[in-house]
């Protein structure tokens, strides 16, 4: 367990939040894997191991993932790992929404998203008997018998382009049975929790209007250190449903962990000068008040109270160790105040 000893007015990294309505409470640092599926950097499957092996060791046993990360390669790096561990003494999440299958011309197949994905290509399916087989086949690579919770992946815009597509798969999801198909898992005692993980806030109301029993909304973008379009509706949205929120992309998918270096990746693409700006400008605050400028990343979302957990994404152990001093690390109302009154964060949004 990582000692507290030095910080005695800080974040605790594992103090605990109920999701929504459920039985599942997670800390408020956990471990996103997506970057275990090598998107820019391939790392070797000793480093994989060696950093979730780190995480655990230091306490975070909240882990996130998906098959979409790494074609399914995070999936089988996390198992590797966790089935070699007591089941409860950690709780993982992943999601449903995309099944895998062999391509079409596997000698030939690439895919640009990541540098290291396995050889597998995908199709959306939102339908009762997608999310059966891709929950299935998720058990197999992470080599457990369960999982603690399921999202709905990447039902939104960014994957889907137009507002005909994307009402269309939320039709697929209603009237194919996808969602009621989670909802029977829970009661079944499955999974303790239902979520949905989404790009775009757009979707959170209109996920709202046709379903009930979420319990959380994995929001990656539309709530950091740089843009908060998240306070307009909603947060407000989720507290009326009695819905949690958990960060993912805390670090803006990179900017807001590196600063501004060359090539710096703002929304998984090379940031713009307009964002470059801000950045530059939030890390002369920081500096003004001996903050790294990750730290204040990380903490930020969880002064909201809406926000239970951050899973920031870690492919080394120095990473992992870095996320807990970061979220550890005392940070005065002052830069808060500071950040508000030079117009580099909204006057409305809370802070820890």
């Amino acid at each position: 367990m990582h000692s507290l000893t030095k910080y005695d007015q800080c974040i605790d990294p594992f103090a605990l939040q109920q999701l929504g309505r459920s039985t599942l409470s997670a800390p408020q640092l956990g471990f996103g894997g997506g970057t275990l599926g090598d998107p820019g950097e391939i790392i070797s499957e000793k480093r994989a191991q060696s950093t979730i092996d780190t995480a655990y060791d230091l306490g975070i046993r909240y882990f996130d993932t998906a098959p979409w990360y790494g074609l399914t390669k995070s999936e089988h790096r996390l198992g590797h790992y966790l089935r070699q561990k007591p089941r409860d003494s950690f709780a993982i999440n992943t999601k449903v929404g995309r099944i895998f299958q062999r391509p079409e011309n596997p000698d030939t197949f690439e895919f640009p998203r990541w540098r290291g994905g396995l050889p597998f290509n995908f199709k959306f399916d939102y339908t009762r008997e997608g999310f059966q087989r891709s929950y299935e086949d998720s058990l197999q690579r992470l080599s457990l018998n369960r999982v603690d919770a399921l999202a709905i992946h990447d039902l939104d815009y960014k994957f889907h382009g137009t507002e005909e597509v994307v009402n269309a798969k939320l039709q697929e999801l209603e009237k194919g049975g996808g969602f009621d198909w989670l909802l029977e898992r829970k009661k079944a005692g499955d999974i303790k929790a239902i979520g949905a993980g989404v790009n775009q806030t757009e979707m959170v109301p209109k996920f709202l209007e046709r379903f009930e029993g979420f319990d959380y909304f994995l929001l990656a973008m539309p709530y950091t250190l740089l843009d908060q379009p998240a306070l307009d509706e909603t947060f407000d949205i989720c507290r009326e449903n009695g819905i949690s929120i958990i960060i993912g992309a805390v670090f803006a998918s990179g900017i807001l962990a590196t600063g501004v270096v060359e090539n710096a990746i703002y929304r998984y693409r090379p940031a713009e000068q307009e964002i470059i700006d801000k950045v530059k400008a939030i890390q002369i605050v920081c500096d003004r008040h001996s903050i790294p400028l990750g730290a204040a990343a990380l903490q930020f979302p969880l002064g909201h109270s809406s926000v239970v957990s951050v899973i920031p994404g870690c492919n080394s152990p120095e990473i992992v160790k870095t996320n807990l001093d970061w979220i550890q690390t005392p940070i005065a109302n002052e830069f808060w105040e500071e950040l508000k009154s030079e117009g580099l964060l909204r006057q409305d949004a809370p802070t820890p």
